[in-house]
């Protein structure tokens, strides 16, 4: 039998989640960033399958710590945050794996192109906060391919290695209440 928290919806806790992603810089570095401003529900079945997570980022909070590398980003070599003001992803499959890991099946929208995407997901456990109702936690990861969703700045340097690289890894820490 799976180990789920109990049946319900949760909401996420954007004070307590991070919604990040790291991305390799001119071949040797690593960038980190997240997004500040999301919303999102968990809703909690009798088993694995019946469960489901929906998610909207808003595009505009982006941040690296680094105003003209953020700039950059919200502009249509990216995230074209004009056209694009908001990153969904709404669930379609999660299998377990056993224990306390999973597989979450979701489509991820990213400048309006929607992908099926594969998450390692794992279930942290169960407690209470601290005006003493239920929280949950749950960390998912997964690594995209940018160009996938139409992001296909391409900057290169004089020996050809790429300015940033083409795969991005996805990293969702959340805590949702009841």
């Amino acid at each position: 039998m799976s180990n789920l928290p109990a049946a319900g919806t949760y909401v996420v806790d954007a004070v307590h989640s991070n919604i990040g992603f790291t991305v390799r810089h001119l071949v040797a570095a690593k960038v980190r960033g997240s997004f500040t401003e999301y919303d999102g529900t968990i809703e909690i079945g009798a088993t694995p399958e019946d469960s489901k997570v929906s998610a909207t980022v808003q595009a505009a909070s982006i941040t690296t710590h680094n105003e003209m590398r953020d700039g950059h980003l919200k502009s249509p070599d990216f995230l074209d945050l004009e056209n694009h003001p908001t990153l969904t992803l709404v669930s379609k499959k999660i299998t377990a794996k056993g224990g306390d890991k999973y597989t979450m099946t979701a489509d991820l929208t990213l400048r309006g192109v929607t992908k099926e995407i594969d998450f390692d997901l794992t279930y942290n456990g169960t407690g209470a906060n601290m005006a003493g109702g239920t929280v949950v936690g749950f960390e998912a990861s997964a690594t995209i391919d940018r160009r996938d969703f139409g992001v296909a700045f391409s900057g290169a340097l004089e020996d050809g290695s790429l300015v940033v690289a083409h795969h991005v890894k996805l990293e969702l820490d959340i805590e949702a209440h009841a």
